[in-house]
């Protein structure tokens, strides 16, 4: 479980996160909103790049004193809306530049490394420098990248930006599978409202910095705050 206790984010006067608290109890869980709702601030915030206000814990265990290389190291993985791959490395040198700073023997990043290859359809992109791969070749070797090393929270940040259709639904059922693959509790950015329907158990809505809603996802978006928020859709006053 993640959990995010009076999370608060300022820039200078600006307040981008507003005491925002939530448990993320669910293996799969997302954080939607409209633009500069906050949602990338929020894993930013997790990921240690920024200075906050509030506690950041996992299964109970405090984070907060950790800069961004020891969570890292310590089992937080991330994706970002850019794919953060180096394109004159092949698939494989992209892969085991994550393992190479992690903890464990030369044996066992070996290991994970593999792990991650078989995990996911990319044994054929291997020998490929990044820079001759698809959009969606890319945002696989991505997710390879956030699975090595059997990671305790995976955060990816609008995975499917970008993608067919047809491609969003094949990386969608791989991201269901990360849980059951690491044990990591996952949390997704995206716009596809039917992506974080079908693969998110429960979800977290903001805007302006602030938390709108929580809970089971369906619930959350049949929420007529949520509608006028986030899917444009007027709020009728009770």
């Amino acid at each position: 479980m993640i959990r995010i206790d009076n999370l608060t984010v300022r820039f200078g006067g600006v307040t981008a996160l507003d005491a925002i608290s939530a448990d993320f109890s669910q293996p799969i869980s997302g954080i939607i909103g409209p633009n500069g709702a906050g949602k990338t601030t929020t894993m930013n915030a997790v990921s240690g790049f920024l200075d906050y206000q509030g506690t950041i814990s996992w299964n109970d265990e405090p984070v907060d004193a950790l800069n961004p290389f020891k969570r890292t190291r310590w089992g937080l993985r991330r994706s970002f809306q850019r794919e953060q791959i180096a394109d004159d490395l092949t698939v494989l040198d992209n892969l085991q530049a994550i393992a190479d700073n992690l903890p464990g023997s030369r044996s066992e990043r070996r290991a994970n490394v593999e792990q991650a290859i078989e995990s996911l359809p990319i044994s054929h992109l291997v020998n490929r420098k990044a820079e001759s791969l698809n959009a969606y070749e890319k945002r696989l070797t991505d997710l390879g990248r956030c699975i090595i090393g059997n990671p305790k929270i995976v955060m990816l940040d609008e995975p499917c930006g970008g993608l067919q259709q047809e491609e969003t639904d094949r990386l969608g059922e791989l991201i269901q599978k990360i849980p059951l693959l690491t044990r990591a509790t996952t949390l997704i950015i995206d716009h596809d409202v039917d992506l974080i329907s079908r693969i998110c158990a429960e979800t977290l809505v903001l805007d302006f910095g602030r938390r709108i809603a929580f809970g089971e996802t369906s619930q959350v978006l049949a929420d007529p705050k949520v509608k006028a928020a986030y899917l444009g859709v007027e709020e009728v006053a009770q």
